[in-house]
C-alpha cells in the first residue's frame, strides 16, 4: 500500500459521513440520470451554498468538468484566457482544446494569479478572423500554486472581463480551500464576483469522486445539460454522486476538511521555516508548498515520503497536506526534512 505522503490531495482516502451518504443512497432502486430524490436535495443545497438559482450539473471529474463549463460558456471559434499555471492548460492533456475546439491562450502570471493590467497587456487587439476571440476568462480559485485571490481581486477580474464582452469560469476544482482560507462562504469566492459558471469539486477535499457543474445564466442551462451528455459526463446512477455532496454541504463539511488541510500546510510551513532557512517559492495560503530543497535532500525524503519534484532545475518540490492529515504526520516531515538537509550539508539549519 502506497505510504500517506504528501503528493497529491487526490490521494486521501473518504471523509466517513461521505461514506455513510453513499451507503444510504444504496437502498432500493431510483430514476437515473438526477430524476431521483437525492440529486432533487443536493441541487437545493448547492443553489443554497452559492445563493443563486441555477441547476447543477454533478459529473464525474475535475477536467469533465472544467469542459463543460467552458463549452456552455463559449463557442468552437472562440479562445479561453487562463493563467499560464492553469491546470486546464498545464494539467488536462489538451482535453479542452480537443472538446472545445477553441484555443487555449496561456497568459503570464504572478504566483499563480492574474490581474487586469497582465490581461490588458496579453489580450491585445488582434487581426480579426485570423486568430481565435478570446471570449472566456477562465480563472483558477485557488490557483495551482495555493495562492487565493480575495473577493475584491475576484470582482475586479470580473467586471474586466465581463466589459470586454467575456465571460468568467472559475475552476474550483479546491475551492473549498479558498473560503476556508479567506473564512467566507463558496458564494463570495465566485458567484457573488460576478462569475458566469463554477466547477466546484469534492473529490480532493474528502468525497469518494464528484463533481458539479453551476451554471449561473438560465437560458444557458438546456446548452449546459446537452454538452454534459455529449461529454459522457451524464451518470445514469446519479443517486451516488449527488449524496456525496449533501454530505458534503451538511454542516459545512467542506469547510471542516477543507479548515484541516490547510491548518496542516500552515503547521509544515511553520515548523520547516522555524528550524531551516528552505525558501519557499510562493506564499503559502491554502494546502499546498513549494519548497526549495537541496537536490540531495529531495531524494533522500522521496525514500519515505510521497511527493513530486515540481521544477527540479530549481529543485522545487510540492507538498500538498489532505483533509485527514494529522499532526504527528506533519511533525514527521519537518523532521526528516531537517535530517535530510543535515546529511545533504545543505547548511540551512537555523543555529
Amino acid at each position: 500500500m502506497t505510504p500517506r505522503g504528501f503528493a497529491s490531495d487526490n490521494a486521501s482516502g473518504v471523509h466517513p459521513l461521505v461514506l455513510e451518504a453513499i451507503a444510504a443512497a444504496n437502498k432500493g432502486h431510483a430514476q437515473p440520470y438526477g430524476d431521483d430524490a437525492w440529486s432533487e436535495r443536493a441541487a437545493r443545497a448547492l443553489q443554497g451554498a452559492f445563493d443563486a438559482d441555477c441547476e447543477p450539473l454533478f459529473c464525474f471529474g475535475g477536467t469533465g468538468a472544467n469542459v463543460i463549463a467552458l463549452a456552455t460558456l463559449g463557442e468552437p471559434h472562440d479562445a479561453v484566457a487562463c493563467a499560464d499555471t492553469a491546470h486546464l492548460w498545464t494539467s488536462e492533456g489538451a482535453a479542452p482544446e480537443r472538446f472545445l475546439g477553441s484555443k487555449i491562450l496561456p497568459v503570464p502570471s504572478h504566483h499563480g494569479k492574474l490581474t487586469p493590467a497582465l490581461l490588458e497587456d496579453f489580450l491585445q487587439p488582434g487581426r480579426g478572423v485570423h486568430q481565435p476571440r478570446p471570449s472566456i476568462l477562465s480563472l483558477t480559485q485557488p490557483t495551482e500554486l495555493g495562492t487565493v485571490y480575495s473577493p475584491q481581486e475576484l470582482s475586479e477580474l470580473c467586471l474586466f472581463a465581463h466589459e470586454r464582452e467575456m465571460r468568467v469560469h472559475v475552476d474550483g476544482a479546491r475551492l473549498a480551500n479558498a473560503a476556508a482560507a479567506l473564512d467566507t462562504s463558496l458564494a463570495a469566492v465566485s458567484r457573488e464576483c460576478d462569475a458566469d459558471a463554477v466547477s466546484f469539486g469534492g473529490t480532493k477535499n474528502g468525497l469518494m469522486g464528484g463533481e458539479v457543474v453551476l451554471v449561473f445564466e438560465s437560458s444557458l442551462f438546456d446548452k449546459a445539460r446537452r454538452i454534459r451528455k455529449q461529454s459522457m459526463q451524464l451518470a445514469s446512477k446519479m443517486r451516488f454522486l449527488a449524496a456525496q455532496f449533501i454530505a458534503y454541504l451538511d454542516a459545512e463539511l467542506w469547510r471542516q476538511t477543507a479548515s484541516n488541510a490547510n491548518r496542516m500546510a500552515a503547521r509544515l510551513y511553520e515548523g520547516v521555516s522555524r528550524e531551516t532557512d528552505i525558501a519557499f517559492e510562493y506564499p503559502v495560503e491554502t494546502n499546498m508548498l513549494f519548497p526549495r530543497l537541496p537536490m540531495e535532500a529531495i531524494a533522500e525524503l522521496q525514500q519515505q515520503y510521497s511527493f513530486y519534484t515540481w521544477d527540479a532545475r530549481r529543485s522545487v518540490v510540492r507538498w500538498v497536506t489532505s483533509f485527514d492529515t494529522e499532526d504527528e504526520e506533519v511533525d514527521g516531515l519537518i523532521a526528516a526534512t531537517i535530517r535530510a538537509l543535515r546529511t545533504a550539508g545543505a547548511g540551512s539549519l537555523r543555529p
